[in-house]
């Protein structure tokens, strides 16, 4: 099933089951079905409170997290869509601050897929235009919305009038769909992921955007120009700093020292200024300094470099010893970890990767801080085979301590029994840290 949706309430897995039978069962960019399923449903697209749109290839949905609770500590609602879920479809749609229930949802889904016979629309077209649709109906001061894939061709791209745009780190991903040769686009990989991304700039909107190398910050500039957005980058119309006092924030409008973000690893800060700059650039929301303060303590996002608490799987360790969860999966998440865990001792990892995905980009940035490595499946998914994964950590990254186990609860209970005492992370996959969530019942709210 596309995105491996499933739920425990009938009616809404019917309407999975249905939506599994008529989509193509895989991604494709593209506005013209979106565009076409939209009409259909009376555009609700152009109904939507007031939109902030995110890109990015990491870091665009702790930034949705950090705009949600500076919008929500200021005492306003926003509805929130965003991708992919962890344990629960319905996590994706988030109405005036609570994730969907399950009757509105099937109700929804079915409403859709009634009008969608005949466009081969995809799993996330058909669940996008079901969030546009209960976003117009609802009311609501805000509307964050993740871009899924890309940009320029996501389906989330057919909203015509954000209030600000943003782009959050820039890396190579999704390289199949992202970099296949195309006419008049950028050769070079991280210029075209540039020129992506940067499809989400509109006419009059601020694009405010993270710092990059010089050609992909000159193709963004050029697409925004193109589109008639105002570009708003970090180092020119913004700039932040941390360090271990809080981040220091500064534009035309003043500075501003906040806390440092409660969310572990030293890029949210980064993702949390981006958030900051999106707000203070945009017109329609008054945001206060204590709102924005409030919201470095308040965001959560799940599986981005989260401590698990009391559950079936920590059970497994002994006292005192910490397991971590991470569901970034390319060279750029792989740096942002090292950067987290730099100064820290090393971990045992259990990883699993999808197939298509850098297994040695990932790591090598972390490879220093592998005590032992425990490669395991993703089930439902198509994934690096763990012996396969294991030779490679050994063989280019110089591992010794490597082994294969058939899932994350082998291999926890094979560190408490035969390891050194060390804290432990699981990594490598959202797919695999949504099944560990579970497993550990500590599902999203």
């Amino acid at each position: 099933m596309p995105d491996h949706a499933h739920s425990s309430d009938p009616a809404v897995q019917a309407q999975l089951d249905r939506l599994a039978a008529l989509s193509p069962g895989r991604d494709i960019l593209g506005l013209e079905r979106i565009t076409e399923l939209c009409a259909r449903l009376g555009d609700p697209q152009d109904r939507l409170p007031p939109v902030l749109h995110v890109a990015g290839t990491n870091g665009k949905g702790s930034t949705c997290a950090f705009l949600r609770a500076a919008i929500e500590a200021e005492g306003l609602t926003t509805h929130v869509y965003s991708s992919p879920h962890l344990v629960r479809f319905n996590e994706r749609i988030r109405i005036a601050g609570k994730l969907i229930d399950d009757s509105l949802l099937a109700a929804l889904l079915g409403e859709v897929l009634d009008v969608a016979d005949g466009l081969q629309a995809s799993f996330f077209e058909v669940t996008t235009a079901a969030a546009f649709l209960v976003f117009a109906r609802t009311p609501a001061d805000a509307c964050i919305v993740e871009v899924g894939l890309g940009g320029r061709l996501d389906a989330t791209n057919i909203i015509a009038h954000p209030v600000v745009c943003g782009i959050a780190s820039l890396g190579i991903d999704h390289e199949a769909f992202l970099l296949a040769p195309e006419a008049n686009v950028p050769a070079a990989p991280l210029d075209r992921i540039a020129f992506e991304k940067a499809g989400i700039a509109k006419a009059g909107v601020p694009l405010v955007t993270q710092a990059y190398p010089e050609t992909a910050r000159a193709e963004i500039a050029k697409q925004a120009a193109k589109a008639g957005a105002m570009l708003l980058d970090r180092g020119g119309a913004w700039e932040a700093a941390a360090d271990d006092k809080g981040v220091h924030y500064r534009d035309a409008r003043g500075v501003l020292d906040l806390p440092l973000p409660a969310m572990a690893g030293a890029h949210q800060a980064d993702n949390a200024a981006l958030a900051v700059a999106m707000l203070r650039h945009q017109t329609v929301l008054a945001i206060s300094d204590d709102a924005f303060a409030v919201s470095m303590k308040t965001a959560r996002w799940p599986a981005r470099l989260q401590r698990l608490g009391a559950g079936p799987l920590t059970a497994l360790l002994p006292q005192g010893r910490s397991l971590w969860l991470d569901g970034g999966h390319n060279p750029d998440a792989g740096a942002a970890l090292a950067k987290a865990l730099a100064g820290q001792p090393p971990l045992h990892i259990i990883c699993g990767l999808l197939a298509n995905k850098d297994a040695a980009g990932f790591l090598r940035p972390i490879a220093d801080k592998i005590a032992s490595f425990q490669a395991v499946p993703i089930p439902g998914h198509e994934h690096h085979d763990p012996q396969e994964l294991c030779r490679r950590v050994q063989r280019e990254l110089g591992v010794a301590d490597v082994r294969t186990c058939p899932d994350v609860e082998t291999a926890l209970r094979h560190i408490a029994n035969d390891r050194a005492p060390a804290d432990v992370l699981i990594c490598g996959s959202l797919y695999l840290a949504g099944v560990v969530l579970s497993l550990n019942r500590e599902w999203p709210a």
